[in-house]
């Protein structure tokens, strides 16, 4: 569905902002509780929290991550849902979002509403309470930014950094093949998933995969070290390959380091019995980088998504297009 009207009587511009914002309420509904702990104040005022607090921000832009192919109820709750999985790589639970909208004044009204009704619906099945948020207009764009909070579900949150040599890396569910299969907007955050991992102090680095396994991966890897990773062991989905599951992006699932020491059947064993439909995968280890074995991935031949990077003619194999970040037209 397009995000534009034809005519301007279907668009926001035929309401003005603040009949909007009553359309908002309306279209949001439970998801929003009143003021003061919802829409109506310069502020929303948030329940004070004894666990460590965490934030986050994701946008969602047309045409960046969705197109006219992809259904405006599944925009609103993948805003949300990926926004989630940042709070599942550290071991967090949502407790508040507020919503900013750039808007074009020829935004579909029908369109716009859709949006909000699978923002709602989201935000009602994992119990985030949409509080807040701002609309601007800007020609030519149909943007929004929520901003996540959230608390750790337990003592301890998981970072990226702690890895060490010898850990071994993991990854739950299957990667590649994000836009045949819909997963970039069918996905369900890890969130049980990463609470239960904070809970292990063996796991020790966490991240959600979001750009590609062979990015991500980097921001994980501790200094002086190198991920080995076995291109057997990769948990492919349907349709996918390793080019696929190592650049595609958009996974959304989680990536960790479990210490060297770790009775891995244990672990697995355990994993299996709190998540057993949720696949769990040991895709290789961290060594030294002089120590990697030639058998092992070579990841420099692979590249996940990068913003604002210039795509640099090669004659070597061209570059899979990024599925769900496409470019006008649509």
């Amino acid at each position: 569905m397009h995000p534009f009207a034809k005519k301007s009587a279907d668009s926001v511009s035929a309401l003005g902002e603040e009949k909007l914002i009553s359309a908002i309420r309306r279209w949001l509904g439970s998801a929003s509780p009143r003021a003061p702990f919802g829409m109506g104040d310069d502020c929303a005022v948030l329940p004070a929290s004894r666990l460590r607090q965490l934030i986050t921000v994701d946008p969602v832009i047309y045409p960046r991550h969705f197109n006219d192919t992809v259904p405006p109820r599944d925009v609103g709750a993948k805003l949300l849902k990926r926004n989630l999985s940042d709070l599942a790589a550290m071991g967090g639970r949502p407790t508040a979002a507020v919503l900013a909208l750039t808007l074009d004044a020829r935004t579909s009204l029908a369109w716009l509403e859709q949006f909000y009704r699978g923002l709602a619906a989201c935000a009602r099945h994992y119990r985030v309470p949409i509080v807040g948020g701002d609309i601007a207009q800007a020609d030519g764009s149909v943007a929004a930014s929520l901003t996540l909070l959230g608390a750790a579900a337990g003592p301890r949150v998981v970072t990226r950094t702690g890895a060490r040599v010898g850990d071994g890396i993991y990854v739950t569910g299957e990667l590649g093949a994000s836009l045949p299969t819909r997963h970039h907007v069918t996905f369900k955050p890890r969130l049980a998933e990463g609470a239960w991992l904070a809970r292990h102090s063996a796991v020790r680095a966490m991240m959600d995969l979001s750009d590609g396994l062979a990015k991500d991966l980097r921001a994980l890897t501790p200094r002086r070290a190198a991920p080995s990773l076995e291109a057997a062991a990769l948990p492919l989905r349907r349709g996918a390959d390793v080019r696929g599951a190592l650049t595609d992006g958009e996974d959304y699932e989680l990536v960790f380091a479990l210490a060297a020491r770790t009775d891995r059947e244990k672990f697995a064993h355990a994993w299996h019995r709190a998540f057993p439909h949720v696949r769990l995968s040991c895709i290789g280890k961290f060594v030294t980088a002089s120590a990697l074995p030639t058998s092992a991935v070579n990841l420099a031949n692979y590249r996940g998504y990068e913003h604002l990077r210039t795509e640099i003619k090669s004659t070597r194999r061209p570059r899979r297009a990024r599925s769900t970040r496409p470019s006008p037209p649509v």
